[in-house]
C-alpha cells in the first residue's frame, strides 16, 4: 500500500508539472477559466488580424491576465502583447506614456523568454527537444532586437546584445529580419571606433554562413535570406575596404580547397570569393583555382550544350534562323513541333515557323495555314492573327488592281481587330496597326462606280481569297 501511494504521488507530480502548474506562467488547460481565456484569445486574435486594435487589446488583456501561457503550447500572449504595445507606442505622442509602453514591451519579451526557459510554454514540436526550445528563445530575442532597432530606438550596445543572443541560440534558424539591423549597427559601431575589424568581420561571416545555409537548405524562405543578405552586404560597402583583404581570407579558402580538390561546386565558389575579397588577378592561388575551374566549366558546358540541343530542336531552329538559314529553321521547328506534347509550347513553335514562312520565305499561304493551326492549339492567342494581318497588309500591293489592293487592307484590319478581341495582350499593338491602315481603305467614289455599297461582301483576290465587308475611308 505504501509503495502504491508513493507511485500515485509521483504520477500526480509529473502530471502537475506537465500541465503547467509548476511553471511560473499559468495556462488554461483544465482550468475553471479555460473557456473564458480561450474565448478572449480567439476574439483578440481575430481582431488583431483585422487591425481592430481596441477590441484586440481589451480581449488580449483578459486572455493574458487569465493565462499568460495560453494553452501552454504557444507564446502568443506574450508576443501579441508586444505587437499591441508597439502599436500604442507608435501612435502615442506623450513622452511619459511612450516610456510606459516601452517598459511593457520589454517586460513581455522577458516573460516570453522565461516562459520557454522554465517550461511554461512548450510547443508540440519542441517536446523533449531542448535545441528546439533554444531556437524559440533565439526567435524571441530576434524579434526583440528588431523592435529595439526600428521602433524603440534602443542604444546600439543593448540592441547588439539582443542580436547576439538571437544568433547564439537560433543559429542558422535565426530570422532573416535580423540581418538589416545587425549590419547597420556593426557598420556604425565600427565607424565610431566602438568595434574593431575582427569583430566586424566576424559578424559579417556569421550572416554570410546563415544566408548560405538557408539559400541551400531552406526551400520556403531561402530566397528571403538571400535578399536580406544582399541588402546587408550593401550596408557593409562603406567599410568593406577597411575590414576585408585577400590575405585575411586566403588561408581559410586554401584549406577548403585542399579538403575537397575535386568538388567543382566548391571550386567555383572559392574562385568567386577570392575575387570578391579583392585578390589580384595575378594572385597564385586565384590563378591556379581559376585555371582548373575554367577547364572544367568549358568541358562540362560543351557536353551539356550538345545534349541540350540534341533534345531541344527549337534551340537549333533559333540558331539556324540567326544564321539566316530559314529553310533549315523551318525544318528544325517541324522537329520541335512533332516532338512537343505541351500545347502551349507547340503553338509557340508553330507561330515561329509561320513567321519565317511568311516574312522570310514569302510562303504566304503556308504561313497562314501554320498560324491558324497555332491559334487552335492555344486559346486566346492573338499573335497568329496579328501575323496574318501583317502578311495581308504587306502583300496587298501584289493583289491586283488598286480596288483589290484596298480590299486586302480591309482583310488585314479585320485580322488585327480579331486578334484584339481574343487577346488583350496584343490589343494596343493591334489598335495602332489597324489605325495606321485606315487611310488605305477603299475610296467611296470608286465603290460607287463599281456599284458596291458599304457593308456589301466582296472577295479579296490573289492568295488572300477571303470575303470582307466593304467599308470606306
Amino acid at each position: 500500500m505504501r509503495n502504491l501511494l508513493i507511485l500515485v504521488g509521483v504520477l500526480c507530480l509529473t502530471a502537475s508539472s506537465q500541465s503547467g502548474s509548476a511553471q511560473s506562467f499559468k495556462n488554461w488547460q483544465g482550468q475553471a477559466f479555460e473557456d473564458d481565456a480561450s474565448n478572449a484569445h480567439s476574439i483578440y486574435r481575430q481582431a488583431l488580424k483585422s487591425k481592430d486594435w481596441d477590441i484586440a487589446f481589451e480581449n488580449w488583456k483578459i486572455a493574458y491576465d487569465l493565462a499568460p501561457a495560453a494553452d501552454g503550447l504557444r507564446d502568443y500572449h506574450f508576443i501579441d502583447g508586444v505587437k499591441l504595445y508597439v502599436h500604442k507606442f507608435t501612435n502615442e505622442t506623450d513622452a511619459a506614456k511612450k516610456e510606459e509602453y516601452k517598459t511593457e514591451i520589454d517586460r513581455l519579451y522577458a516573460e516570453a523568454i522565461k516562459a520557454y526557459e522554465d517550461g511554461s510554454v512548450v510547443p508540440t514540436k519542441c517536446i523533449d527537444k531542448p535545441e528546439c526550445i533554444q531556437s524559440k528563445i533565439g526567435y524571441v530575442y530576434g524579434r526583440k532586437a528588431y523592435d529595439m532597432f526600428y521602433t524603440l530606438n534602443a542604444p546600439y550596445s543593448k540592441n547588439l546584445e539582443a542580436l547576439d543572443k538571437a544568433i547564439e541560440l537560433s543559429g542558422n534558424d535565426v530570422e532573416y529580419t535580423v540581418f538589416d539591423p545587425l549590419a547597420a549597427i556593426v557598420v556604425y559601431q565600427f565607424q565610431k571606433g566602438k568595434m574593431d575589424k575582427t569583430q566586424a568581420v566576424d559578424y559579417f561571416q556569421q550572416m554570410e554562413e546563415i544566408a548560405d545555409y538557408n539559400l541551400n537548405n531552406n526551400e520556403q524562405l531561402g530566397a528571403y535570406y538571400d535578399q536580406a543578405w544582399s541588402a546587408a552586404q550593401t550596408k557593409f560597402a562603406p567599410i568593406e575596404t577597411d575590414i576585408f583583404d585577400c590575405d585575411y581570407f586566403k588561408p581559410k579558402y586554401k584549406d577548403m580547397y585542399d579538403s575537397a580538390p575535386d568538388d567543382m561546386d566548391q571550386l567555383k565558389q572559392l574562385v568567386g570569393l577570392l575575387k570578391k575579397r579583392g585578390c589580384a588577378e595575378t594572385d597564385p592561388l586565384l590563378m591556379d583555382l581559376e585555371k582548373k575551374w575554367k577547364a572544367y566549366a568549358a568541358s562540362t558546358n560543351a557536353a551539356r550544350q550538345a545534349e541540350f540541343e540534341a533534345n531541344n530542336p527549337g534551340i537549333l531552329a533559333k540558331k539556324a534562323y540567326d544564321a539566316k538559314d530559314y529553310a533549315g529553321a523551318v525544318a528544325k521547328y517541324d522537329e520541335a513541333i512533332n516532338a512537343e506534347t505541351d500545347s502551349d509550347r507547340k503553338a509557340g513553335y508553330m507561330f515561329s515557323k509561320a513567321s519565317i514562312q511568311g516574312r522570310k520565305l514569302k510562303q504566304y499561304s503556308d504561313a497562314r495555314k501554320t498560324a491558324l493551326a497555332a491559334a487552335q492549339l492555344r486559346p486566346n492567342y492573338g499573335r497568329p492573327y496579328m501575323l496574318i494581318g501583317d502578311l495581308y497588309a504587306t502583300s496587298a500591293r501584289s493583289c491586283g488592281d488598286a480596288w483589290n489592293q484596298r480590299l486586302a487592307i480591309i482583310a488585314a484590319i479585320d485580322k488585327y481587330n480579331y486578334a484584339k478581341s481574343v487577346d488583350p495582350s496584343v490589343a494596343e499593338e493591334a489598335g495602332k496597326k489597324a489605325g495606321k491602315y485606315r487611310a488605305s481603305l477603299p475610296d467611296a467614289n470608286e465603290g460607287f462606280m463599281r456599284g458596291v455599297k458599304a457593308g456589301d461582301t466582296e472577295k479579296v483576290g490573289c492568295w488572300i481569297g477571303e470575303n470582307v465587308k466593304v467599308r470606306y475611308q
